[in-house]
């Protein structure tokens, strides 16, 4: 789906798994073009990895379809969230008759991917290497 601001958006919702450990993976591949963010995802071990793995591919294959002219090579992963979902909550059976609450938390995932070019990325890139005034002196 395209939002005339914010590029081509994929969500996925219900996913089992903490936030607290999902959101350094999502931080790995924020602003990076979509073919490194990919190949960065494949490489971890992370169950995480493969949760947003999938969820950078939907995006750009909604963008892929809905405008034929795009490349992967043109786009990059401009956003990434990690919210908190709802949590299951379970029994869990201790010693001596008694009983814990087991917390098993989920998480909503939203990607974002829109086209290098447009979106000025690489005058960014190009900021962040000019010298600063004070190191220059």
């Amino acid at each position: 789906m395209k939002d005339t601001k914010s590029g081509y958006r994929a969500i996925s919702k219900y996913l089992i798994g903490s936030p607290y450990k999902i959101r350094p993976v999502a931080d790995l591949v924020r602003r990076l073009p979509y073919p490194e963010a990919v190949s960065i995802l494949e490489n971890m071990p992370h169950k995480g990895a493969r949760l947003i793995g999938k969820t950078v591919k939907s995006a750009a294959s909604n963008a892929l379809s809905d405008n034929k002219k795009l490349d992967e090579d043109m786009l990059y992963v401009r956003e990434i969230y990690v919210d908190d979902g709802p949590r299951l909550k379970r029994v869990w059976f201790r010693g001596r008759g008694r009983a814990d609450m087991q917390l098993k938390r989920m998480c909503h995932i939203t990607v974002v991917v829109d086209e290098a070019a447009q979106s000025g990325l690489d005058s960014s890139s190009k900021a962040s290497k000019k010298p600063s005034k004070k190191a220059a002196e």
